[in-house]
């Protein structure tokens, strides 16, 4: 929301704007009206003029009188600086969240401010720890379906009870170092007291997403082999199955030791009957000498 103050301000200056703007307009349309009417009597023109002169000085007139009524009203009162710079943050991260990777921005801003915050004291290590298996916990929370969902809800819960609790050991801590002898002892067994629930709270967090990782790997784990494995391995013998169904019919087709065709005998007209080369010299009935295949 804007300040108020300031719209109050801006809307007062621009009455006094308007109202001097039209001020001026109507006098400067009353004086032409006032020279031109009594130099060339009334005619169509200058009853323009007139009437232009007439709507300006009521409008001029109506400004002046919406500008007395606002500068009459007190003015709201300034806004606390702390109460503008919250308003001015949640803004810039209103603008920041409507971003696609927004929402993932600021939580890590707000990861790391909360790190910082605790550093020097002795819940900065339990606060890694939690803040590394709550980041575990969240990658594996879309598979935690089903019996798993109640286990997620606690954990949720336990995560803020567990950072609620490590603020309360920084700030015991940081109290310790400022607080008289006389009441140091007791106040150093409170903050051991809370240190070790912080601990022992993060130890069994880290139990309950080590449980969340095996849920999820049971429950992707097939019975025998996965079956896009098995699906692999059809394809893979059918594959070799057909590479060997090809091999099969080209040794069918193409038979060892068969002699090569004569590219010729087929194409040139004038060519005879190729020679058979394991034909002998023989004899027809007149003696004559001529080529005959050999019987059998």
């Amino acid at each position: 929301m804007a300040d108020e103050r300031a719209r109050h301000f801006r809307r007062l200056a621009r009455l006094r704007r308007s109202a001097r703007r039209w001020s001026v307009l109507a006098g400067g349309l009353g004086g032409s009206a006032a020279v031109l009417v009594p130099y060339a009597g009334i005619g169509l023109p200058d009853a323009a003029w007139a009437g232009a002169a007439g709507g300006a000085l009521a409008l001029a007139a109506w400004r002046w009188t919406d500008l007395r009524a606002l500068a009459a009203q007190p003015a709201p009162p300034a806004l606390d600086p702390a109460d503008v710079a919250a308003r001015n943050r949640a803004r810039l991260v209103a603008a920041v969240e409507r971003l696609p990777v927004g929402p993932g921005v600021l939580a890590e801003a707000r990861r790391l401010r909360s790190r910082l915050a605790l550093r020097g004291t002795d819940a900065a290590e339990p606060w890694n720890r939690l803040d590394r298996a709550a980041l575990t916990l969240a990658g594996m929370a879309g598979r935690l379906t089903g019996l798993a969902e109640p286990a997620v809800r606690e954990a949720a819960a336990a995560d803020h009870s567990l950072r609620d609790l490590a603020a309360r050991v920084a700030s015991v801590e940081r109290a310790l170092r400022l607080a008289p002898a006389d009441a140091r002892s007791s106040l150093t067994e409170a903050h051991r007291a809370l240190a070790g629930q912080l601990d022992s709270g993060v130890t069994a967090y880290e139990g309950l997403v080590a449980a969340a990782a095996g849920y999820v790997a049971e429950d992707a784990r097939p019975s025998t082999t996965h079956p896009a494995a098995d699906r692999l391995v059809e394809a893979t013998d059918m594959l070799h199955g057909v590479t060997s169904a090809l091999a099969e019919l080209r040794a069918v087709g193409e038979p060892v030791g068969a002699p090569a065709a004569d590219p010729w005998s087929a194409t040139d007209p004038l060519a005879g009957p190729a020679a058979d080369p394991l034909a002998g010299p023989v004899t027809d009935r007149w003696g004559r000498g001529g080529p005959m295949r050999a019987a059998g």
